[in-house]
């Protein structure tokens, strides 16, 4: 038998940025979008300044339910001072950090059945002494994961894409593939389709790094070097992996159908095509952690916070793929 999920946990994001208002435009069409019970974590002055909604103060997370019907709930985390909408502070950036803390510690605790997390500033920030590269590695040092076991899952509803790496200049990505990166990228992704969506047999498609994925060496040997042993690795594990495919032709209508993900070797490779076809409902899944984290895959959006244009649908997306996750989960964890 099945029990009810506890609420998610979202956090606001950076008060000034679109995040507010995202998440109060999805509770308000909750019901035309079918999403499940949430609660929000921000400071409430954030969510008045552009939403002239209902707001249900609540204390604990066991209150949401009651609440979740007579407006959206808000665990408060007051800033210092109010923000204005498209106008980011210092002290905004550090009730957006309390409020990620909360709400991950909502999650770890079990409180929340998985946390979303609103886009942040990074640059405001690295100002109050931000350590991390973002908001995924805050989230696995939380949780206790190296951030090298964790991978950014980019999911929309006909494709899914990881990247073996991610923020760094093409120009160094070479330097940063290896074998043992791909693997556990390769692995960190198969385990989470299985955990994460409930694919007992997952089969992973693997991109190349060159034009035609190295033309059997002619332009290029990362093929053979770096990626094939990370393929013959995985298949000796006993899981379905193809490649290393060209990259310019796994991404049509038909290439799709024969794969649940795509192991992409940089930022772009991956997070193109997945924009091009699902630029409105793009969710970043973090893979490794001991909790479910989604985030919209969208940022603050400072120029046009507050103006009555930030499309919620990415959030919402957030937001029933979170719930979705945790339920396999829950299942998978009891199989």
């Amino acid at each position: 038998m099945s029990h009810p999920l506890p609420p998610l946990a979202v956090s606001l994001g950076d008060p000034a940025g679109v995040g507010p208002e995202v998440v109060a435009r999805s509770w308000d069409s909750r019901r035309q979008l079918g999403l499940p019970t949430f609660l929000a974590v921000g400071d409430p002055r954030s969510l008045s300044a552009v939403w002239d909604g209902p707001i249900a103060v609540i204390s604990d997370p066991r209150e949401t339910d009651d609440a979740f019907h007579r407006g959206l709930p808000l665990l408060a985390v007051p800033a210092a001072e109010a923000a204005t909408p498209g106008h980011p502070t210092m002290a905004g950036a550090h009730c957006s950090l309390d409020s990620l803390e909360l709400a991950v510690g909502l999650a770890r605790s079990g409180s929340c059945a998985a946390v979303v997390t609103g886009p942040v500033a990074k640059s405001q920030l690295y100002a109050i002494g931000f350590t991390h590269p973002g908001q995924t590695e805050f989230v696995a040092e939380r949780c206790g994961v190296s951030p090298g076991n964790v991978a950014m899952m980019l999911a929309g509803p006909t494709l899914r894409t990881v990247p073996v790496t991610t923020h760094l200049p093409l120009a160094h990505v070479l330097d940063a593939l290896s074998t043992p990166l791909i693997e556990a990228r390769g692995r960190a992704t198969l385990r989470g389709l299985q955990r994460h969506f409930g694919i007992t047999n997952p089969r992973l498609a693997v991109a190349g790094f060159n034009p035609h994925a190295g033309e059997s060496g002619a332009l290029g040997r990362e093929e053979i070097e770096l990626i094939q042993p990370a393929i013959d690795a995985l298949r000796d594990e006993g899981w379905d992996v193809t490649g290393p495919h060209p990259a310019d032709t796994m991404f049509h209508t038909s290439a799709r159908a024969r794969y649940d993900a795509a192991l992409c070797m940089y930022h772009d490779q991956a997070l193109i095509p997945l924009k091009a076809l699902h630029f409105e409902e793009g969710v970043n899944l973090t893979l490794g952690l001991p909790i479910v984290r989604t985030a919209p895959d969208h940022g603050t959006a400072f120029d046009i916070a507050g103006r009555d244009r930030a499309d919620p649908r990415a959030m919402a997306a957030a937001i029933r793929m979170a719930a979705s996750c945790a339920r396999f989960r829950a299942q998978h964890a009891c199989a």
